[in-house]
């Protein structure tokens, strides 16, 4: 039995407001869901338009009024999502748990630090819901099948970035020697920054080479950069394609969560760890 089920027996207040605001099959708790969703995204337009000098000069007053107003709902949210379910615990220590005590906390912090609600913006998370709401919670499963590629392919890639951070810190050095303070290179890790905007292909242009050496180091470290940025993406799409996809009409739903286990040896769900049919 799930821990994070409902509390009480069925019909009970708290029976019936898990209902509400877990479930998103129907009737009310569909209701509270389309709505929490706008009330998150009015929130967080609410705190980004108290961020602009204009809105904040004229409509400041009304913005955090309405912030505050946000937050005590959220709040008591939250409070009775913790009061519905089974085990209150489990659920504060969820990822969605963790979300929605994030989203509460910066409006409290900013009596103690101001202009700590920016960080309000968080709640923009919240609105994962919505793959529940639009019935699309069993393909967010496929997220974990990138997820586990990123993991077979960890070491490769720490590899790969140990050399770049190699290559930037040898050229961000030699850039400072060639060009020197007159040049903008005022010290290495100026040279490394410059080094790392090159090889990015971002290129800022605040600091660029002049001496003709400094400009054919320049010209080398810009292809090797067109080259560097498809390294990743090899790495991970190897690893996607080794991946176990199981074989057709093998793929099963976990009864708990709803995440689609494509991997045909599979006992119990990668999400969940509920046993599988």
């Amino acid at each position: 039995m799930s821990t994070l089920g409902p509390a009480g027996t069925p019909g009970s207040r708290r029976a019936l407001t898990y209902h509400v605001i877990f479930d998103s099959e129907d009737g009310w708790a569909l209701v509270f869901d389309v709505c929490l969703i706008f009330a998150i995204l009015a929130s967080v337009a609410a705190v980004m338009l108290d961020s602009v000098g204009s809105f904040e000069a004229q409509y400041g007053p009304q913005l955090r009024a309405l912030e505050w107003t946000f937050t005590v709902v959220f709040t008591v949210e939250y409070g009775l999502r913790l009061w519905s379910v089974r085990e209150p615990r489990a659920y504060a220590l969820s990822f969605f748990g963790l979300i929605d005590l994030l989203a509460v906390i910066p409006t409290y912090l900013s009596l103690l630090f101001p202009g700590g609600q920016a960080l309000a913006v968080i709640r923009v998370l919240r609105v994962m819901r919505v793959f529940r709401v639009l019935k699309l919670a069993q393909y967010v499963g496929e997220a974990s099948v990138l997820g586990t590629a990123l993991r077979a392919a960890r070491y490769k890639i720490a590899v790969f970035l140990i050399a770049i951070l190699t290559i930037v810190v040898v050229v961000g050095a030699m850039m400072y020697l060639v060009e020197g303070p007159a040049a903008g290179f005022t010290s290495i890790p100026r040279g490394v920054y410059w080094a790392i905007v090159t090889l990015t292909t971002v290129g800022y242009g605040d600091i660029a080479p002049v001496t003709p050496f400094g400009q054919v180091l320049a010209s080398v470290v810009m292809i090797m950069g067109y080259g560097m940025i498809a390294v990743p993406t090899g790495i991970v799409t190897a690893e996607l394609t080794a991946l176990p996809r199981g074989r057709p009409g093998a793929a099963r739903d976990c009864p708990s969560c709803g995440h689609e286990e494509v991997d045909v040896d599979a006992t119990f769900c990668r999400r969940c760890g509920t046993a599988l049919a």
